[in-house]
C-alpha cells in the first residue's frame, strides 16, 4: 500500500509524521510526504519520498513574521498561507495518487487533504497531535487567548464558540475554501474547525487517554495512540552527531535546556530571562536556537548555544525543560521524566501546558511575566519537589511502555482495507 503523508507546519507539526512514515516502510508500505520545501532534506534522509509544496522563501516569510507569534493574530497568519497553498497541494497530492493504491494521511490543517478525500472519495485518515484541536462541550480546551470558560454555564460556551468560529475562525479560511469547493462541485462548508476538519473514515489523536481523555462528543471514529516521538531521523542530516564542544558541555551538571521552538524568530526575551534564571539558581544553561541573533554576543560561562540537538538524546540528561508547549517538546520532556517550565504563546500551546501543570511536572508562565526572577522561582520549585519527580517517572514509564506507532500505523492500515 502506498500512504501519502500530508503534514503541514514547522519541524513540530513534521517530524511526527516522519517517524510515522518510517514505521510505515518498515511494515513494507511505500511512502510519500507532502510537506513544505524546507524539510525535504530531512524527509529525503530518512529514506522517504518527499514532494515539496510551496518555496524556502514562503516559510522565511511567514516564520519572521511577528504576528505569529501573538496569540490573537497567529492564526490569521496561519490561515492566510494555507488558503494560498490550497491548490498546490491539493496538485501535489493529485500527481501521487493512484485509485485503489494510495491511501492519504492528513494534518489538522491539510485542508488540500480532506478536499480531495471528499473529491475523489479517497480513503483518508486525519491525524491531531494534541488534544487542543478537539471541541468539546464536557471538558474545554485552554484558549489560547482570554479567560478559562470551562466553569461557563453551557449555553455561553457554545454561544461563544458559535461566535467565534462564525466571527474570528471562518472569515479566515472559508471565503477561499469555499471558492474552491464550489469549483470543484462542492458544497461549501461552516464551521470549519468544528467538524470538517475530522476525516469521517478515521481519526487519530497522537497523544495517550492520559493525557486527554477522550469526551463523549469528540468525533466517534477518533481514537488515541500516543505520542509519536521524534528521534534522530528527524535531524537535518549535517547536525545529526552532536558536537564534541557539547558533549562537552553536558559531562557537567545537568543543564537547564531552553527551547522556544524551531521556527521562532523572536525569542530574545525568552533566553535573556532564560540565562538569568540559570544563572540565579546556579545551574548550567543549555540554549537551542537556529538563530544565534537571539542571544547575547557573549555569553556567561554556564551558558552554550547549540543550534541544534536531538531532544530524544539530550533531555534524559537535562535537569529541567524551559520551552514554549509545542506538543512535540512537551512529550519529549514526558519521556524523558524532567520537570517542566512552559511559555505558552498561541495556538495549542496554552492547552499542552495546563495539561502539564495538571500531571505535576510543569508550570505555565504567560509572557508578559517570562522573567528570569519568575522562571527561577518556578525552576526552583520544582526541582526541589519530591512529588514533582514521582510524577515526572511516572510519566516517563507511562510513555515508554505504549506502542504509539504501532497502533497508530495498524488503525490506518484499516481504513486501506
Amino acid at each position: 500500500m502506498h500512504f501519502v503523508l500530508t503534514p503541514v507546519g514547522s519541524a513540530g507539526d513534521v517530524n511526527p509524521f516522519v517517524v510515522l512514515g518510517r514505521e510505515f516502510q518498515r511494515r513494507g508500505h511505500r511512502v510519500t510526504v507532502i510537506a513544505p520545501a524546507v524539510f525535504g532534506d530531512v524527509i529525503a534522509s530518512a529514506g522517504l519520498e518527499f514532494v515539496g509544496v510551496g518555496t524556502a522563501e514562503d516559510y522565511e516569510r511567514v516564520t519572521r513574521d511577528p504576528a505569529l507569534w501573538d496569540a490573537r493574530r497567529g492564526p490569521q497568519v496561519v490561515f492566510r498561507e494555507v488558503a494560498k497553498q490550497l491548490r498546490a497541494h491539493y496538485a501535489a497530492i493529485d500527481g501521487v495518487y493512484r485509485p485503489g493504491e494510495t491511501v492519504l494521511v492528513g494534518h489538522s490543517l491539510s485542508f488540500s487533504t480532506r478536499v480531495f478525500e471528499e473529491h475523489r472519495s479517497a480513503p483518508a485518515a486525519t491525524i491531531h497531535l494534541s488534544p487542543g484541536v478537539f471541541r468539546s462541550e464536557f471538558e474545554e480546551a485552554a484558549l489560547p487567548s482570554g479567560p478559562d470558560i470551562s466553569g461557563w454555564p453551557l449555553w455561553t460556551r457554545r454561544w461563544l464558540w458559535w461566535a467565534i468560529d462564525r466571527f474570528a475562525i471562518d472569515p479566515l479560511i472559508a471565503p477561499a475554501l469555499n471558492a474552491w469547493r464550489a469549483e470543484l462541485g462542492l458544497p461549501p462548508v461552516h464551521r470549519v474547525l468544528r467538524t470538517w476538519i475530522h476525516s469521517p473514515r478515521r481519526v487519530i489523536g497522537l497523544f495517550p487517554e492520559w493525557f486527554a481523555q477522550p469526551q463523549p462528543d469528540w468525533p466517534s471514529q477518533a481514537r488515541l495512540t500516543g505520542f509519536a516521538l521524534s528521534d534522530d531521523s528527524c535531524a537535518p542530516p549535517h547536525q545529526r552527531a552532536l558536537e564534541v564542544a557539547l558533549e562537552t558541555f553536558l559531562a557537567g551538571d545537568p543543564p537547564i535546556v531552553f527551547t522556544p521552538g524551531s521556527a521562532n524568530r523572536f525569542a530574545a526575551q525568552f533566553f535573556q530571562a532564560g540565562i538569568g534564571a540559570a544563572s540565579r539558581i546556579g545551574r548550567p544553561a543549555l540554549l537551542v536556537t537556529n538563530y544565534r541573533e537571539h542571544l547575547p554576543p557573549a555569553l556567561p560561562a554556564n551558558a552554550f548555544h547549540t543550534p541544534y540537538a536531538s531532544f530524544r538524546s539530550l533531555f534524559p540528561r537535562a535537569a529541567a525543560v524551559v520551552h514554549h508547549g509545542g506538543i512535540g517538546t512537551s512529550a519529549q520532556a514526558l519521556a524523558a521524566g524532567v520537570p517542566q517550565v512552559i511559555m505558552p504563546m498561541g495556538f495549542d500551546q496554552p492547552d499542552n501546558a495546563a495539561r502539564i501543570a495538571r500531571l505535576g511536572v510543569g508550570e505555565a508562565i504567560p509572557p508578559r511575566r517570562f522573567t528570569a526572577e519568575r522562571v527561577a522561582q518556578a525552576l526552583s520549585r520544582l526541582l526541589s519537589d519530591p512529588h514533582v519527580r514521582v510524577s515526572a517517572r511516572t510519566w516517563r514509564t507511562a510513555v515508554e511502555s505504549s506502542d504509539a506507532l504501532g497502533r497508530t500505523c495498524e488503525l490506518i492500515e484499516e481504513v486501506a482495507r
